[in-house]
């Protein structure tokens, strides 16, 4: 058949032939062509039903702790340093001995100031029996008017003179008792400053000493806004007390590595005004310390609850778009066809969002696959789920020795 072929192409004119070779190739490919794939579906999207809850408003600001007493410990009379008697950081306890002087020089005045009150009362003693005498003499002008009234004059000076050597005495067994100085509180004691060195000469014009600071309770100070300021009043109110009272919202405290503070705290008192520079108000709050976790200094995370919304409407944060100044979300329908709907954006709980609009409770919202969808976009809705965030290993455990 071939040879057959082959030979009626021999006997047709050439140009005939490389048209008919031309078809025939032509067909062989276009019969090798593959078949154009069906159209794709509807794009799969990621959704989750739209919550609605009672949800807790927290407001929150940064804060100091410090003790509700901070004293400062001085030397109150001038001496040379012998010891120090407690330990640095250490907790001490109401009259307990932080330093001594040396007590010699206040020792001697003392003694000088006995002997001074010794002498005074020995010289008013003398001029008390002199009067005595010379009463019953001037009655009969033994001795004249004038003798009397200056006996009288140097009894009463004596006497002066007496009660000024009594409390030069009771000065002298204070400052006595001063150079053994001691703890006016108990509390947690701080570092020896650089002149509360034994040896070191101190006195009143020297400085603090030491500061022992009270540590239960503990204060925070903090600054907040005019806005949460009033909210705060306003949950005071509407728990039926004033806005100055303990009816103020419960303080909660978070320390440095992340956990919540076990016992709970309260507002103890605000400044009478705002401050015009930042438009804050300074608040103190008050926290029971018994185990001594608290230590002045500390920078703590404080939240207090301000309000509570009730029946609110909660999406993800990650489903709502913002777009113009906008904020909007799909909604997958029951024909599977999206919505674009506008919102309103409230409190942010965690990752979500409150949000208020033309929402219902149960609304299928798409959180994966935004970008895909239009408005009147046919989809594939698929339950939402949420991925376990990456673990990142620490340089020590990923770096390998050469």
């Amino acid at each position: 058949m071939t040879m057959v072929c082959h030979r009626k192409l021999r006997s047709l004119p050439v140009r005939t032939a490389a048209v008919l070779l031309s078809l025939a190739l032509a067909t062989s490919i276009a019969g090798c062509k593959k078949q154009p794939p069906p159209p794709p579906g509807p794009p799969s999207v990621e959704v989750v039903p739209v919550v609605q809850t009672n949800v807790p408003i927290y407001r929150e600001a940064v804060g100091t702790l410090e003790g509700d007493t901070n004293a400062a410990i001085s030397a109150q009379v001038s001496g040379y340093l012998l010891s120090r008697n407690y330990t640095e950081g250490s907790r001490v306890t109401n009259g307990q001995v932080l330093f001594q002087i040396d007590p010699a020089p206040i020792q001697a005045a003392l003694e000088k100031a006995k002997s001074e009150l010794t002498q005074a009362e020995a010289t008013e003693l003398k001029y008390a029996l002199m009067v005595k005498r010379y009463t019953p003499l001037a009655a009969t002008e033994a001795i004249s008017k004038q003798e009397l009234d200056d006996a009288v004059q140097n009894q009463k000076a004596a006497q002066a003179q007496v009660e000024a050597a009594r409390a030069a005495l009771q000065t002298a067994r204070l400052n006595l008792g001063f150079t053994t100085v001691r703890s006016p509180l108990t509390g947690i004691a701080g570092l020896a400053s650089a002149q509360a060195q034994v040896g070191n000469l101190v006195g009143p014009t020297t400085g603090p000493l030491t500061t022992v600071t009270s540590e239960d309770p503990m204060r925070v100070y903090l600054s907040v806004s005019q806005r949460t300021m009033t909210e705060m009043q306003e949950q005071a109110l509407a728990a039926g007390g004033t806005a100055e009272n303990s009816a103020m919202p419960l303080l909660q405290l978070t320390l440095a590595t992340g956990r919540v503070y076990p016992e709970k705290g309260h507002v103890k008192f605000r400044d009478n005004q705002v401050d015009v520079k930042t438009g804050t108000v300074r608040v103190v709050g008050e926290f029971p310390n018994p185990q001594g976790l608290l230590v002045p200094g500390m920078f703590v995370s404080v939240r207090a609850l301000v309000k509570t919304e009730t029946n609110a409407l909660v999406v993800p944060q990650r489903a709502v778009t913002e777009m113009q100044g906008r904020y909007l979300v799909a909604v997958v329908g029951a024909d599977n066809k999206t919505s674009i709907r506008p919102v309103n954006t409230g409190e942010r709980i965690g990752q979500d969002w409150v949000v208020s609009g033309p929402l219902k409770p149960g609304d299928r919202i798409v959180v994966e696959g935004v970008q895909k969808v239009r408005e009147g976009t046919l989809v594939n809705p698929v339950p939402f789920e949420q991925k376990p965030p990456v673990s990142v290993s620490s340089n020590s455990e990923t770096e390998q020795s050469p």
